[in-house]
């Protein structure tokens, strides 16, 4: 009995410490002495300036579209060889009637809200050029974004590129602003490795562009079609590379209400996507891409979370064979988890050390793996939500 609850924990423990840690480790190694040798080609930023289309997806966001377009404006790319698309599917508040105060901004409209992945598959089929770029109305993008990121398509090799999120943070955080900023600067440093590996795999919708030809129509049940689009450019056969310097900046959530929301819906569309791009766990025929999805991103929502209350559970069972090794184990889980509902209960307060609610998010994002898969389950998740409240 003792030996089958010691694998039992062993396994757990080693597949959360492989998820969270030792695969960030591994692939830092790998960037370090096995990078990609046909490295795409650095030049310039004003030696290659092809055409390319900028999508801007927006619903209601009549609060932040005249910021959103005068920064898409002020890019650091010539204007005629930039086409700003912004499409409103399904907006009732005044969104539309303010694009059209630009006339350099194409808009795409209709009353009728099918969801995201409807809009941009609408408009898609009238884009002529050979790149483009998606980004999200929330987020203000870096002046020189679309120069760092088309520089990399003189690899022809190269089907898309994935800019970095970044959190506005304060000095002093609450647990969504703290907790948020914490994940996406270890998931930048992730994808970042990953790209010099080979590839990303899954790229952020708020700022990533593909090559025009590469675009295959998801489904329009599609929840995280940035990440299925990306995944599926890999699987023939591209790279999708990291460009750490074109970044779309982002307000953290408002509240831990609206992230949990956030990350359930995250959830149901990861294991969506999972399904659909069952192919990718294949490593005899995808060889570095499966091991780079499997640890960075299948662990991530299937294994890992299912492993921490195992862990939890199998720990109390060997502390009853009285070894103070598992005693002292238990008791780190016990602060651990005590300092994740001190975060709880102090989530709305301003703390100066944001490594404070770190524990609190990352189980409030595992819980979130859970409501999601059954979500899923009962196919209650829409393509059409409400988006996150940021912080002001």
């Amino acid at each position: 009995m003792h030996d089958s609850i010691f694998w039992v924990f062993s396994i757990s423990v080693s597949i959360v410490l492989y998820t969270y840690v030792g695969y960030g480790i591994i692939i830092y190694i790998l960037a370090k002495v096995f990078p990609y040798q046909k490295r795409s080609l650095v030049v310039p930023s004003n030696s290659f300036e092809p055409l390319v289309t900028l999508i801007i997806a927006a619903y209601n966001e009549e609060g932040c579209i005249d910021q959103k377009i005068r920064n898409t404006l002020s890019l650091l790319y010539p204007p005629e060889k930039l086409k700003i698309w912004l499409v409103t599917d399904g907006s009732t508040d005044k969104t539309p009637e303010k694009v059209k105060k630009f006339e350099t901004v194409k808009l795409f409209h209709q009353p009728e809200r099918r969801g995201k992945i409807h809009a941009i598959n609408r408009i898609m089929k009238f884009v002529e050029t050979p790149f483009v770029i998606f980004c999200d109305a929330n987020t203000d993008l870096n002046p020189d974004a679309v120069q760092k990121i088309v520089r990399h398509y003189r690899d022809d090799k190269i089907g898309g590129v994935a800019g970095e999120k970044r959190i506005f943070t304060n000095l002093e955080e609450n647990a969504p602003g703290a907790g948020e900023g914490i994940y996406w600067k270890y998931e930048s440093f992730l994808k970042k490795q990953d790209s010099k590996v080979y590839s990303v795999v899954g790229a952020a919708g708020e700022l990533f562009s593909i090559r025009t030809t590469l675009y295959e129509e998801p489904e329009e049940n599609m929840i995280l079609e940035d990440f299925y689009i990306s995944l599926r450019i890999v699987s023939k056969g591209f790279r999708f590379l990291y460009e750490k310097e074109a970044f779309a900046i982002e307000k953290a959530s408002s509240s831990i209400a609206e992230e949990w929301k956030r990350k359930v819906r995250i959830s149901a569309g990861a294991f969506q996507a999972m399904i659909k791009l069952q192919y990718l766990l294949n490593p005899f025929r995808f060889g570095i891409v499966s091991f780079q999805y499997i640890s960075h991103r299948v662990l991530r929502w299937t294994l890992a979370p299912l492993s921490l209350p195992i862990i939890l559970l199998s720990n109390i069972l060997l502390v009853f064979y009285a070894q103070s090794f598992y005693i002292l184990i238990l008791a780190g889980q016990v602060f651990f988890y005590s300092l994740a509902y001190l975060g709880y209960k102090n989530q709305n307060t301003k703390i100066l050390i944001k490594g404070f609610f770190a524990p609190y998010y990352f189980v409030m994002m595992n819980l979130a793996v859970y409501a999601g898969f059954f979500r899923f389950l009962r196919r209650k998740q829409s393509v059409v939500w409400d988006k996150s409240k940021r912080a002001e």
